[in-house]
């Protein structure tokens, strides 16, 4: 088993809550899954979703964008 916390139970409007520590790496907004098993309570961390953004798949898609024309003749930049 892993590293243990103790952590008290807290009202939170009508709700009831549990702050977790820092030192578990959460961040804010992650997703958890909670299930009650027997007589425990399980938290387990969901996948954290890839926080970039994939335009590939609508490249093409937009009216009025096209690709920039390719330079055929480079550029000689100054140093």
């Amino acid at each position: 088993m892993g590293t243990e916390f103790d952590a008290k139970v807290f009202r939170s409007g009508n709700s009831v809550a549990v702050r977790l520590p820092k030192a578990l790496g959460l961040r804010e907004g992650d997703v958890m899954r909670i299930t009650r098993e027997q007589d425990q309570i399980v938290v387990r961390s969901l996948p954290r979703p890839d926080d970039r953004i994939d335009l590939t798949g609508i490249y093409g898609t937009i009216p009025r964008i096209t690709r920039p024309p390719i330079d055929e003749n480079p550029r000689d930049w100054p140093k």
